[in-house]
């Protein structure tokens, strides 16, 4: 088995933004609010297409 380097070299200096605190938890991003449709449904979503009044689905 490999010995594994557990300390550091002699000489080595900490920087000073370095601490032994643990990392923060990670924040939860905000839920993103659905944008407004103008033309009221997506029809991408519900598969209904209008064209001059009438619905078509291809």
């Amino acid at each position: 088995m490999i010995k594994r380097a557990t300390q550091r070299p002699e000489g080595f200096i900490k920087p000073a933004h370095w601490t032994n605190e643990p990392a923060p938890p990670p924040r939860q991003p905000p839920a993103p609010a659905p944008a407004p449709d103008p033309d009221g449904l997506s029809p991408t979503r519900y598969g209904d297409w209008v064209k001059d009044g009438i619905a078509v689905d291809f």
